[in-house]
């Protein structure tokens, strides 16, 4: 049974509003149309009722009437042709005079005159001397009737004079307004019905068709979107009031993460917005740089359009230097794949040399040349494997000798250095940025020179307290008055484009590390970095997400 009823019951979210809405209209309706109903039938009864309680008290002072009751002639009595006229007039089915004893001397029968009267009502009128009103059923059948006694001038009771109108008569004049609601409350439903089918198929549209099971996971969807993203992402309606912001937004900004934003003006949180412009013109920006405290972030805002109307601005933006980090790294790609390609290409034309030297018999200088170029390279491996134990600081600068070969730049490491001691909680990414970026921007250095003076020397040294790294280079060097800008963003000596990055990130990974960096003049005649970290203060200072 249970399994029937739930069968039975309105899936569809329209549907469910249909007939709640309904319902409730029926209902309303009518318990109306019963009240009104009823109300009327009461008023039109009580009406009818005064009516005739007014026209029997008319009568009843007439004096011809208690004349004729006094004198108790009912065959001379002019009361019948008396009250006939009265009641024709007032649109009564009857008015009845009788005597003390009830007896007739007036009645729409003329046969039934001298009769007494019959329904038993007349006592309050005849003892008492009250004036009513009472239903009873008479000759005439059941009737509303008024009741009123008639007194001599001794102030004695002397008849009763009843006015009445047929029940039947008071039922159909009801029926008559029962009908005009009745026809008003069918209206009053159909006309509702229309208006919900109306305002059910509106609000439908307002949600785009969908179930309110549908809007839940929507919203658990968006929810759980909107914290899993790593831009921080902020929406404000059209009056620029925030309705949305995510964690990362609350980084990003700065904001405290226990704040209630949510409802507050978008102003009165970044005074320094432009999103309240996006709002008036409609028109998107993209990628606009937004300074919040002393941090740069990179800014999208884009307006929210519903039926042609801007509806409100969603705004998603993320720190500068993230995407600066991100564009550095993918130069860096870009670079090691050019570096890649031309090495791929200088191999392969040696190795069709070495094959035409076997073609042609001349073993003996195929070996020379397979000797020549493996000697060195083998003997370098070795040397750094002693110097540098740790493979990813082996790894990084044997990739930057590979490219310094691929330049045509003399990459030299020093012999007598020595970095054994590296400790293991130190975070290999932020030494392998900082030699990286240096030794990149010493190459591009020396690039400027003829290839007989590009110079690059590295050495390292990892006695006492510290890891110091030394770089070297012949190219121009820096002014002296620039050593203090050198690791500021966007500083460069280059006339390109895209430069200003490497030496800002170095400055940001050895702040990590606790360590510290100088530049200098070098011996070689360009510039000369010096870098000191300490081995044991990283450990307690390094941020273990700093490099993620």
């Amino acid at each position: 049974m249970e399994t029937f009823f739930s069968t039975m019951k309105p899936r569809k979210l329209q549907t469910k509003m249909i007939l709640l809405i309904l319902g409730l209209i029926i209902c309303i309706v009518g318990v109306g149309g019963l009240f009104s109903l009823r109300l009327i039938s009461s008023i039109l009864e009580e009406q009818m009722g005064s009516r005739a309680l007014k026209v029997s008290q008319a009568v009843a002072l007439i004096p011809d009437i208690r004349r004729d009751l006094v004198k108790g002639d009912l065959e001379n009595s002019s009361i019948q042709s008396i009250v006939e006229k009265i009641r024709t007039t007032t649109g009564a089915q009857f008015i009845v005079v009788g005597d003390k004893e009830g007896r007739r001397y007036s009645h729409p029968v003329a046969e039934r005159i001298g009769q007494y009267m019959v329904g038993g009502d007349n006592s309050p009128a005849l003892d008492e001397g009250k004036a009513y009103v009472s239903r009873a059923t008479g000759t005439l059948g059941p009737s509303i009737r008024g009741k009123v006694p008639v007194f001599s001038a001794q102030g004695d009771v002397i008849g009763v004079v009843s006015v009445g109108y047929l029940v039947q008569n008071v039922n159909s004049l009801i029926r008559g307004y029962n009908i005009k609601i009745i026809t008003f409350l069918t209206a009053a439903i159909l006309f509702g019905i229309a208006v919900t089918i109306k305002i059910t198929d509106e609000f439908k549209k307002l949600i785009f068709g969908l179930e309110p099971s549908e809007i839940a996971a929507l919203l658990q969807e968006r929810t759980t979107t909107l914290e899993t993203i790593r831009e921080g992402v902020l929406a404000v309606d059209e009056k620029g009031l925030i309705t949305t912001v995510n964690q990362a937004a609350f980084e990003t900004l700065g904001l405290d993460s226990g704040e209630d934003v949510i409802g507050r003006p978008v102003i009165s949180v970044l005074p320094q917005t432009r999103i309240l412009d996006v709002l008036h013109t409609g028109v998107s920006q993209l990628d606009r740089e937004l300074l919040v405290g002393d941090k740069e972030i990179i800014v999208n805002r884009i307006p929210m359009v519903n039926d042609g109307k801007i509806t409100g601005v969603v705004s998603s933006f993320r720190n500068k230097d993230e995407l600066d980090i991100l564009a550095k790294k993918l130069s860096q790609i870009q670079k090691y794949s050019e570096m890649l390609r031309v090495q791929t290409h200088e191999y392969s034309n040696k190795l069709h040399t070495i094959s035409g030297l076997i073609q042609i018999g001349a073993y003996q200088e195929a070996v020379d040349l397979i000797g020549s170029e493996t000697s060195g390279y083998q003997e370098l491996i070795h040397s750094l494997m002693r110097i540098v134990p740790d493979p990813i600081l082996a790894g990084t600068v044997l990739g930057k000798y590979n490219k310094a070969k691929e330049l045509k730049v003399d990459f030299q490491i020093d012999p007598d250095s020595n970095m054994v001691n590296v400790p293991d909680t130190m975070k290999r990414e932020g030494l392998v940025t900082v030699l990286s970026n240096i030794l990149d921007n010493s190459f591009e250095a020396v690039m400027e020179n003829d290839e007989s003076r590009r110079h690059v020397k590295l050495s390292m040294t990892d006695l006492g307290n510290d890891l110091i790294f030394e770089i070297d280079d012949s190219g121009p060097g820096i002014d002296k008055s620039e050593w203090n800008n050198v690791f500021k963003r966007g500083f460069t000596t280059k006339k390109k484009r895209g430069h200003g990055m490497g030496l800002f990130l170095v400055e940001k990974a050895i702040t990590r590390l606790q360590g510290s960096v100088t530049i200098g003049s070098s011996e070689l005649g360009g510039a000369a970095f010096t870098v000191i970290i300490p081995k044991t203060q990283v450990m307690d200072g390094a941020n273990p997400d700093s490099y993620n």
